[in-house]
């Protein structure tokens, strides 16, 4: 009963894996017949193959938790959908760090599954991660404020969002230990070179990952409420620090004030939410192009403006259900550190989804921080990918573990 149970679900899986590659293809081929991009037609069978690849084929080499990897390779394929129909090139390129990611995600599964002793791992990923991060003061290049990206000739990065990595794996690795300066003064640090690059965006997201963590691995309320205080108060002081967080806070207040300069990114933004209604425009249709930077910060206003609200809300749920599936794994996780390691990719998602859909929606004042998987990026798409094998490679151990005790239970019914 229990085998003809896996096998309606494992059934009910390719068939949505089928449709789903289906939707994308169809989707590639509509768009590229209207002006015969050969870049449409490319896209319409390398999408949907790197889409096998990331749902069905992976789940053959290790226990996988196939909803989650559904949801996320569901997200990198929509992201390039929606850029192949404002800039062929982009969606492009954006394929090709999707690839990049689904190696960067096999890699991060193997080594939570291989790496038994995270030791030296730490200890060397310290000084390299904090130099990383320095690089963009000695040679980055300032955009929208914010000194965070390297560029070595046509190719761009952004050292942070792989940092990202690092941080939840040094936490985790010494919170699980209980030994407190290594990991306190690493992002301490972090938290300095960020500042120092006017990121605070990012620097926010380490933050509040690294307090949270911190809560979790201790349970002590009083000085998680005092490192609340204390960011609370760090935001005060980058309000009164730098310019642009003030231009951005005082959009957020009243965007309409200054409609034709500094507000009118957010103004067209709601707008385009506004316009695309219930259902949507329809894909290719309505005016993403007129929304500043809208293949990045503003990617899940192109998402209700073309395809409706309806369909947006869709796309939260499915963030929902990522950070849901991160939180089980993580609680189901057999030693501190892999629970703390799954805890912290999953928090790392779900806070960087909420900060950006939540300035877009005018919740909260908008940061430079890009909707992981669906943004153009490369750092940003390769990094989320990464996060995601983080949490999988513990889903992953956590399978095998439940396997072997099945077995041993088995073995101990046939010996009793």
């Amino acid at each position: 009963m229990k085998a003809s149970t896996a096998d309606q679900t494992r059934r009910a899986g390719r068939a949505l894996c089928s449709a789903v590659m289906l939707f994308f293809s169809t989707a590639f081929l509509l768009l590229a017949l209207k002006d015969y991009a050969w870049q449409g037609f490319a896209l319409a069978v390398a999408v949907p193959a790197m889409i096998w690849l990331g749902v069905s084929l992976l789940p053959h080499l290790f226990p996988a938790d196939r909803l989650l990897l559904s949801l996320a390779n569901f997200l990198c394929a929509l992201g390039i959908l929606l850029l192949y129909d404002t800039n062929p090139d982009l969606a492009y390129h954006q394929a090709m760090y999707y690839g990049v990611g689904l190696v960067a995600m096999l890699a991060c599964i193997y080594a939570v599954r291989l790496l038994r002793q995270w030791r030296m791992a730490a200890a060397l990923l310290i000084p390299f991660s904090l130099a990383l991060l320095a690089l963009p003061l000695l040679f980055g290049s300032e955009i929208n404020g914010a000194k965070n990206w390297i560029y070595i000739g046509s190719v761009s990065f952004q050292p942070s969002e792989f940092v990202k990595l690092s941080l939840i794996v040094i936490v985790s690795r010494y919170m699980s230990r209980r030994r407190f300066f290594p990991w306190f003064i690493f992002a301490v640090g972090c938290l300095g070179l960020l500042m120092l690059q006017k990121d605070l965006g990012t620097a926010l997201l380490y933050y509040a990952v690294t307090l949270l963590l911190y809560f979790a691995s201790s349970g002590n309320w009083l000085l998680t409420l005092l490192g609340l205080s204390g960011g609370a108060g760090a935001a005060v002081l980058g309000y009164r620090m730098f310019a642009h967080v003030k231009k951005r806070v005082a959009i957020w207040l009243n965007p309409w004030a200054d409609y034709d300069r500094a507000g009118y990114q957010i103004v067209q933004g709601l707008m385009a939410i506004a316009s695309g209604g219930l259902f949507g425009v329809g894909l290719g249709l309505g005016s993403p192009t007129t929304i500043p930077i809208y293949h990045t910060d503003f990617i899940f206003a192109v998402i209700c403006e073309q395809f409706g609200w309806i369909f947006g809300l869709c796309v939260l749920a499915m963030y929902v259900a990522i950070v849901w599936r991160g939180a089980t794994t993580a609680m189901a996780a057999r030693t501190g550190f892999h629970g703390l390691m799954c805890m912290g990719a999953t928090l790392m998602l779900g806070l960087q989804t909420f900060v950006i859909i939540g300035g877009v929606l005018k919740l909260i004042p908008l940061t430079g921080v890009t909707m992981p998987f669906v943004s153009y990026g490369g750092s940003s798409l390769v990094s989320s990918m990464c996060l995601i094998g983080l949490i999988q490679g513990v889903a992953s151990l956590n399978e095998e573990h439940l396997q072997e005790d099945a077995r041993l239970a088995e073995y101990g019914g046939e010996i009793g």
